[in-house]
């Protein structure tokens, strides 16, 4: 070694060869002629460069020892959570898979498809991301943070107007998604102090929304129904009229009838141009319902990062967490609450979190999630806990359903937390004589409909008894009916011209 090199492990690869070189007789002597032993020396050096620049990555392998319901078995392999995997099937075809878990030297896995054909001893090879070869004089890249080693997947402009699964394939037969970029799955988290506030509302185009439950860009809403009264009618109607620049839907646990319907029926042509929708419906395997859910919110952060302002509707939250019920389940973790482990309860705030404002002067997700009440209980434990971080919700009503009134709005029950730093106080002031008289109206429901009640003897119920038929007039809205923020509040300060 030259007296003036430096140590050879702070050196990059190219200079340490220099000096290692520098050491051994040069190819040409000092007279000009050629040195055969300098000459083999640097030949031989230039191919261990050239061999280090083409060199791969060594792959290990490890072997099913065990398929117990969802979840499998391997040995011989070392991971991390959230590693992915292929298991080798006796064709020949990989089985791609996802680590859940591990005790001791074993590690637990879930395959995203099907895993007929597996067989005791099968070997799982650790599936990297592809990472750019190794060159000399270049440091390797790093990536420190847990949510940068994670699975990429692609975002972009070009995936709108496309239908994709939640692995990025295109379900709607119109190519390969071609895109650029691509995004971890798991995002950074967003400093709540470095948080845009929530200053300005979004128009979404429903009326009783616009104007009785103002939105802000950047809150997360919940939409609280039971089966069949019409959730995806209204996130439809809601992706078709929003004044958001860019709407992302994720259809997470839904039949797979319903995805066709939602895009062609209720989304259209107009709202999906737009519009990205990612589907995982019920019929896949429950690790690649989670996927799709953080795959939907992925995409709207990209587009949130570039600036824009995002709304997404995610259908449904509770599929989400019954998604992750059955894995935590099938790797042994113990039920606490009507059947949920306790894991249920912290991934949800994980992903609505993700969801919100951006930085100050940047972009904004607004979000939707529906939440499905079984039995039309609204102490379920996924609703209760949904309650608590969410930034409002909107319970939809099986009796304004089945009376045929759709929207069913329950706007007694329904709230908008972020509401009063976004409206003026005039209209604040009719959203409370709105609801004072709507709800005095409905408490003395039966007794007007059999006759018991003496007009004359409540001021205020007289007020409400004459003012209530155009009350559900503005409640209803046909479902090819847009109604802005402007013309919402118009009629909404209209209703009480008759007084």
């Amino acid at each position: 070694m030259s007296e003036n090199a430096s140590n050879p492990h702070d050196l990059s690869w190219r200079e340490f060869i220099d000096d290692f070189q520098s050491d051994f007789p040069q190819p040409i002597s000092g007279d000009g002629a050629l040195n055969p032993h300098g000459l083999s020396w640097r030949r031989f050096l230039d191919n261990c460069r050239d061999a280090a620049t083409q060199a791969s990555t060594m792959v290990s392998y490890g072997h099913l020892t065990r398929i117990n319901g969802l979840v499998m078995e391997a040995a011989g392999l070392k991971l991390p959570l959230g590693s992915s995997c292929s298991i080798i099937s006796a064709g020949g075809t990989p089985i791609e898979a996802e680590v859940v878990g591990f005790y001791g030297d074993r590690l637990f896995i879930m395959p995203t498809e099907d895993v007929y054909g597996l067989s005791p001893g099968a070997k799982v090879r650790v599936q990297d991301r592809p990472v750019a070869p190794l060159r000399i004089g270049q440091n390797p890249l790093t990536r420190r943070r847990v949510e940068d080693r994670g699975k990429l997947l692609p975002v972009g402009e070009a995936l709108l107007g496309r239908i994709i699964d939640a692995a990025g394939r295109p379900l709607d037969k119109l190519g390969p998604v071609r895109v650029q970029s691509m995004k971890p799955l798991q995002g950074r988290p967003i400093n709540p102090m470095t948080r845009a506030p929530i200053e300005h509302s979004l128009d979404v185009g429903v009326r009783a929304i616009n104007a009785l439950l103002t939105i802000g860009r950047g809150q997360r809403m919940g939409l609280f129904a039971g089966s069949g009264v019409g959730k995806s009618v209204l996130l439809g109607m809601m992706a078709r009229y929003t004044s958001a620049e860019i709407t992302v839907v994720g259809l997470i646990g839904e039949r797979g009838r319903e995805v066709k319907e939602f895009v062609e029926q209720i989304l259209g042509e107009e709202g999906l141009r737009r519009s990205v929708v990612v589907a995982a419906p019920a019929d896949v395997s429950p690790l690649m319902r989670l996927q799709g859910a953080s795959y939907a919110t992925t995409i709207a952060e990209h587009f949130r990062d570039q600036g824009k302002h995002v709304l997404l509707l995610m259908d449904s939250l509770t599929r989400y967490a019954m998604a992750q019920r059955e894995i935590a389940l099938a790797i042994g973790e113990p039920p606490v609450t009507r059947g949920y482990p306790p894991s249920v309860f912290a991934r949800m705030p994980q992903i609505v979190e993700r969801a919100g404002n951006g930085l100050e002067g940047g972009g904004s997700i607004t979000a939707f999630y529906t939440v499905l009440v079984e039995g039309d209980d609204q102490q379920d434990p996924i609703a209760d806990a949904a309650r608590a971080i969410l930034d409002g919700h909107i319970v939809l009503s099986r009796q304004l359903s089945d009376a045929g009134h759709y929207p069913a709005i329950d706007v007694e029950q329904s709230i908008s937390r972020a509401m009063v730093n976004l409206i003026s106080h005039e209209q604040l002031e009719q959203i409370r004589r709105f609801k004072q008289l709507y709800s005095r109206y409905q408490r003395s429901r039966d007794l007007i409909s059999v006759g018991a009640y003496a007009p004359g003897s409540d001021p205020m119920l007289d007020q409400a008894i004459k003012l209530y038929p155009n009350f559900e007039n503005f409640l209803q809205q046909d479902i090819d009916e847009c109604s802005d923020s402007e013309n919402s509040l118009s009629q909404l300060f209209s209703l009480f011209d008759e007084i």
